[in-house]
């Protein structure tokens, strides 16, 4: 039966009332809120300071209400019927009155979500990348340990995304720190013969069995399921607890921003109730019941308004070993506090608010950056690369493992990237695991100064994970280098033929290789499915060398390819580059390479709205095209090569 709810994010507005409201309030802030009342038509009571103070209060009672009444009674329901509860919130653009890892505390899954832009567009999101890291923060501190998100959500470009315009979504939703995903979305297909489908309007995905690549989906499926696998292992590696206050949502403080902690830590978000109720002080480390450790907790600006139980919790953990950096609170928003007891606490902890100042076995650094706080405690960076372009930018996340370490790492570039990554890991030789394949290989390493830094080529969008399980003496490891030859390109004419019941002709010749959607036939030009191309090649006896591997390198793919050499699956390539290893597949002599590529329906969705189109070959409730919109390239472009890849030595 069904196991698990999903609530997808708040779109009800702002609610400001209920009927047990007075009580609610005199309950939750401890004092009568008649009085105040006129504070909500826009008088003022008392004076301008205290009639905010009450505004505060109103909205941090709705603020509990939210969370207790609507998102507590969703957990007790299911509970009582044996179900769990995969809960969004906010999300981003959606902020609302409440707290985002509050009504996310109780969660099985915590959820978030994360959207496509355009195709090949992958800017910055940053609310998008505070709703991840918001419900990351919850399973890390709570203890959920998984982390989902509504994934790869997509408003433009209906069937025409792939796998490859869509990793690098899904790796930035990884990099955030979410590691299940809850693709957006499978509309039922209850129609045979009728594709693409049904489908939710403009919003996608259009993740059905109707997609042109539906039958080459397992190998970004395994992708993104090997991904998420490895994340789930152990704990966060982190160094700072972000605390953000009590003022707002963490998806409209950083709707526009990161917070401001440098490259190189991970950190988690905190909010008021897990300051107060979750952490503890082992060993100078800020520590959880689910086994997080953090060295700082950071006090974002928004913080400066600080209520007087979250004062009261950072006093006692300063004094039990923490350190807290950031700057001295103005004041308390809350009516419900003691000003005088906010005073002497607040004095106590900052003093002059310049510098390091320790109180009990903690400290609590003021009027200085994260930087400056980390140089003090000699604490470099977990995580640092070498830049070879100004604009090289390659993500981190860090889990711990009981024996060892493991780091996924991202390249957020559409180009190559080679550079030499450190880690603050000592003792231990590195690995390289590839979650795209599975496979996993050792990797030249140096360990000096506390730290090991491991030489990485990253192809664009790339991601890799690094490894460190196997105890080691040796300061370091040199592998043979791998240089590349190409040996020979493909060119001359290719026979292709077409998916039947598309619209196109059974097969045709291409002299060159080219996108369909440049071919004169109306068939060929609008066609949308798979396309088989064939060709015999000539392998001369000089391509072989012992040792060295051959690859057939594809060049430009639109959308998927799936290779085939002397009647050997050489499997399905998705991304750049489009290669596969051919070494066992090829021989000296004649073989018989077949490349099957499938491209998206846009191009056959755009044939059927054409003013001389008789026959109709889609179906959908949904017509974003028309006849003039822009045809996307498809197919085979190339160039296709042989390359050949041998240790320096052997070349």
């Amino acid at each position: 039966g069904v196991k698990y709810v999903i609530t997808d994010s708040w779109e009800a507005g702002a609610q400001n009332w209920t009927d047990n409201m007075i009580a609610e309030f005199t309950k939750r802030r401890g004092y009568d809120p008649l009085p105040w009342m006129p504070v909500l038509a826009g008088h003022v009571v008392e004076s301008a300071e205290a009639s905010d103070r009450f505004l505060w209060d109103f909205r941090k009672t709705i603020a509990d209400l939210t969370a207790d009444e609507h998102y507590g009674q969703v957990e007790a329901s299911l509970k009582e019927r044996g179900m769990g509860h995969y809960g969004e919130s906010h999300e981003s653009g959606r902020a609302f009155i409440a707290d985002g890892m509050e009504v996310k505390k109780l969660n099985e899954v915590p959820m978030s979500a994360m959207w496509t832009q355009r195709l090949g567009v992958n800017k910055e999101q940053y609310a998008a990348n505070a709703d991840d890291r918001e419900s990351a923060s919850v399973a890390h501190i709570y203890g959920q340990n998984l982390v989902a998100a509504e994934s790869m959500t997509a408003s433009k470009s209906p069937w025409a995304w792939s796998p490859a315009t869509l990793k690098p979504t899904a790796d930035k939703e990884l990099a955030e720190g979410i590691n299940r995903f809850v693709i957006h979305c499978s509309v039922h297909q209850p129609l045979v013969g009728k594709a693409p489908g049904l489908g939710l309007g403009p919003y996608g995905q259009w993740f059905t069995r109707n997609e042109t690549w539906a039958e080459e989906a397992a190998p970004w499926v395994s992708y993104l399921a090997r991904s998420s696998f490895l994340l789930q292992q152990g704990h966060f590696g982190a160094d700072v607890l972000y605390y953000y206050g009590e003022d707002s949502n963490l998806t409209a403080i950083f709707a526009d921003k990161a917070p401001d902690v440098p490259a190189g830590y991970g950190f988690d978000y905190v909010n008021a109730d897990a300051l107060v109720h979750k952490l503890a002080v082992k060993d100078g480390l800020i520590t959880t019941e689910s086994g997080m450790k953090y060295r700082v907790l950071a006090l974002d600006p928004y913080s400066t308004h600080m209520s007087l139980p979250v004062l009261r919790r950072i006093r006692d953990l300063v004094k039990e070993g923490a350190v807290v950096v950031g700057a001295k609170p103005v004041n308390t928003p809350s009516l419900a506090d003691d000003d005088k007891e906010f005073r002497s606490i607040v004095e106590e902890l900052w003093g002059d608010a310049t510098g390091a100042r320790s109180v009990g076995k903690g400290k609590v650094y003021s009027g200085e950056t994260l930087t400056d706080a980390f140089t003090a405690l000699n604490l470099p960076p977990d995580f640092d690369y070498t830049k070879p372009e100004g604009d090289t930018k390659i993500l981190f996340v860090h889990r711990k493992l009981t024996d060892g370490d493991l780091y996924f790492v991202d390249n957020r570039n559409d180009r190559d990237e080679q550079v030499d990554a450190s880690f603050r890991v000592t003792g231990k030789a590195a690995e390289l695991w590839h979650a795209e394949t599975g496979m996993m290989e050792p990797a030249a390493y140096t360990i000096a100064n506390g730290r090991t830094t491991v030489p990485l080529h990253l192809e664009p969008w790339g991601t890799v994970f690094v490894v460190f399980r196997e105890p080691t003496k040796m300061m370091s490891r040199t592998l043979p280098k791998v240089v590349e030859t190409q040996v020979a390109t493909i060119g001359g004419s290719w026979n292709v033929s077409l998916q039947p019941g598309r619209g196109a002709p059974a097969s045709i010749t291409m002299d060159k290789l080219a996108s369909w959607s440049e071919n004169t036939d109306d068939g060929v030009k609008y066609f949308s499915g798979v396309g088989t191309y064939t060709k015999t090649i000539e392998a001369p006896a000089d391509w072989f060398k012992p040792g060295a591997h051959l690859w057939i390198d594809l060049g430009d793919v639109k959308n998927l390819a799936d290779v085939t050499v002397n009647g050997k699956s050489l499997g399905t390539v998705w991304h750049t580059p489009y290669r596969v290893d051919a070494t066992s597949a090829l021989k000296p002599g004649a073989n018989a390479v077949i490349i099957k590529v499938t491209n998206a329906w846009v191009n056959r969705l755009i044939g059927d709205q054409q003013p001389n189109a008789g026959t109709k070959y889609t179906f959908t409730v949904y017509h974003p095209y028309k006849a003039n919109s822009s045809l996307l390239a498809s197919g085979l472009l190339g160039p296709v090569e042989v390359v050949r890849a041998a240790a320096k030595e052997q070349e």
